[in-house]
């Protein structure tokens, strides 16, 4: 910066020297240009101030106002060129007094601008109290030299006060989107990544703040996220304060939510692991008994696992005596003892798989400590010590915003969502998701149908993370079950929804899935219904392999009557859903007795005659081959009868 202070501050000293010089040998005006030298000669000397100081200075007004100055400087040494000259050259060079005065201010203006750069750039223990107020420059647009002012604390300012001008940036980008642009803009990223980095635990909490609050846009989040922000919030999330953590969870979140082409980012950075550790503690009481290690340093919590699993007698016991107490903690501090077994078998199976990758390596590939190992660990203990003794409204705070970033992280991301299902986040969201506080459970009920959704779509993650023997993925569907079967929570839409992307994992047997979406098309608020319609028609869909076993059991369950109702009498978005659905069932399932004492065959002949069914050749061609399936096992002449 001081090279590039120096460049620019060079013009502007020079012209001053000339003007000084110039103004000696003037023949008229000799009054206002002793004015014009006398204030010339007071800005010469405060922009060899600014050469002196240049290594303090925040480049973007310096730049701004230096080229102000230096045109002011250029306008002023024509002027007094012209005063000097004499004879026929002056008569016909004539000088307005307007121009004169407006030379002056302009000066002026140039000596505020540079006195107001220098206040801003004096480190904070050589300043006065006397406050300059904002620069002439900021008369058009006084916001801009108002985040100048911050900005140049959060570079040169001591940390409380490098604290508050991060709240003033808060304030700024939280009223407008515009400031946030302006703040972005004029270099205001770097000095808060630096204050999240280095700063006090208020500091970093602003700091955190206000860079969730800049990331409002692609570009933006962009620019944030080539600044290096990923590195600094992991290590924020593995060593700091927890009520900074919670702020960085919250940021992560509104990032990814306006830019998800960041996510890659912070699962490079780990980011994702460390999200998981804060929504797995105290959730799963035996999750806290391992250490957060990076991925270079893995082997630490597998020798802490291994020596758990290798001790019997005493870890036996202790595990006895946390199930005779109750294996799950959740946020509001109620044992959930229904999960129990859920919980012990899934870490039984985690605690066997890994002794079992253990057995087979040899003596050479184990881990060997050194002192950075040792340090690393004994900072990771105490992060946890320090978690422990976090007060609970704090704690859940930090499982809401854990579990918020992970519900943007994961969306569309089938490698985010891999590495989650992999881990014990499913089991924990479905913890959280039947105790947690409100705003907990919907952050888990939306990060479970972001999942699932991903896992829709691709055939490895649903059948690896969703098969019907993982323990975790059951818990998960037995909590949106629950949630479906009492049809007044908030969650019920997305529960809804979660279960139809699950729809082809669930075998035959499983026949407590139906029913109660089917009692959902009963229900008055039109988006329960329609998405209701929409996961059963994704059970009944050629796509789903037994698609036949649940269609049947749909109109077991009196799905039909149902559906009936609602292509006659409902709105029209539902009215195309519900025929769409009555048609899986009358071709996958045209010898059912029940379809024909419904006269399902004249429904679909209706719906062939309505013009707002038959604009859409798809569903018109859906109708029509149900159509024909049933009347090839109902007669025409005797409706409700069976051809047997």
């Amino acid at each position: 910066m001081s090279d590039i202070v120096k460049q620019i501050i060079a013009r502007p000293i020079q012209l001053a020297d000339q003007v000084v010089k110039a103004s000696e040998y003037v023949c008229s005006f000799k009054q206002d240009c002793a004015e014009i030298k006398a204030k010339t000669e007071k800005l010469a000397s405060l922009l060899r101030q600014v050469a002196r100081v240049s290594n303090d200075l925040y480049e973007r007004p310096t730049r701004r106002i230096v080229d102000e100055t230096e045109q002011a400087l250029e306008k002023t040494l024509h002027l007094v060129y012209k005063c000097s000259r004499n004879g026929l050259r002056r008569v016909f060079k004539i000088i307005p007094n307007a121009v004169i005065r407006r030379t002056q201010q302009q000066l002026e203006n140039s000596i505020g601008d540079v006195s107001w750069l220098l206040r801003v750039s004096t480190p904070s223990d050589d300043q006065d109290d006397e406050y300059l107020g904002l620069p002439p420059i900021a008369a058009n647009e006084p916001t801009l030299c108002l985040i100048w002012e911050q900005i140049a604390i959060l570079c040169s300012g001591t940390m409380e006060e490098r604290a508050e001008g991060a709240v003033s940036l808060v304030s700024l980008a939280r009223d407008n989107e515009r400031y946030g642009k302006l703040i972005i803009e004029e270099g205001g990223v770097p000095p808060l990544l630096r204050l999240a980095k280095e700063g006090n635990e208020e500091g970093q909490e602003n700091a955190a703040r206000a860079i969730g609050l800049l990331g409002r846009n692609p570009e933006s989040v962009e620019h944030i996220i080539n600044s290096g922000v990923c590195a600094i919030f992991a290590k924020i999330l593995k060593y700091s304060h927890m009520k900074v953590q919670l702020v960085v969870a919250w940021a992560v979140s509104e990032l990814a939510a306006n830019y998800p082409k960041c996510q890659e980012h912070f699962l490079q950075n780990n980011v994702i692991r460390l999200l998981v550790g804060h929504l797995a503690f105290e959730t799963i009481q035996e999750h806290s008994r391992y250490a957060i290690a990076s991925k270079q340093n893995m082997s630490i919590e597998s020798v802490v696992m291994a020596k758990a699993d290798t001790n019997p007698s005493k870890d036996g016991k202790l595990r006895n005596e946390e199930r005779e107490k109750g294996q799950v903690v959740h946020p509001s501090g109620i044992m959930a003892s229904d999960m129990h077994k859920v919980v012990t078998k899934t870490m039984g199976d985690k605690s066997v798989k890994t002794m079992g990758d253990k057995s087979v390596k040899s003596r050479n590939d184990r881990p060997h400590y050194n002192k950075s190992n040792r340090k690393h660990l004994s900072l990771i203990g105490a992060s946890i010590k320090a978690r422990e003794l976090e007060d609970p409204t704090t704690k859940n705070q930090m499982k809401a915003m854990a579990a918020r970033a992970l519900w943007y992280l994961c969306a569309g991301n089938v490698t985010i969502c891999k590495s989650i299902t992999e881990s014990r986040a499913l089991l924990c969201f479905a913890v959280l998701l039947e105790k947690g506080e409100y705003e907990i459970q919907y952050n888990s009920a939306m990060a479970l149908t972001e999942i699932t959704a991903v896992a829709e779509q691709h055939v490895e993650l649903r059948h690896s993370g969703f098969k019907p023997t993982s323990p975790a993925a059951r818990a998960v569907v037995d909590q949106f079950l629950k949630i479906i079967k009492n049809a007044n929570s908030d969650f019920l839409v997305s529960s809804i929804q979660a279960i139809g992307h699950l729809a082809r994992t669930f075998r035959a047997t499983e026949t407590r899935i139906i029913p109660p979406i089917v009692r959902l098309l009963e229900n008055t608020e039109t988006d329960v219904s329609t998405e209701a319609i929409i996961t059963l028609i994704k059970f009944a869909c050629p796509d789903n392999f037994l698609h036949v076993n649940h269609c049947k059991t749909i109109i077991d369950v009196g799905g039909s009557k149902h559906l009936i109702q609602l292509t006659y009498f409902g709105e029209s978005s539902l009215q195309a859903l519900a025929l769409i659905l009555l048609s899986y069932l009358a071709m996958h399932v045209p010898d059912s007795e029940t379809l024909a004492q419904d006269e399902v065959l004249v429904v679909l002949e209706w719906a062939l005659k309505q013009g707002h069914f038959t604009q859409d050749s798809t569903l018109e061609t859906l109708v029509v081959e149900a159509k024909q399936r049933l009347e090839i096992y109902q007669s025409r002449n005797t409706r409700g009868s069976f051809i047997r």
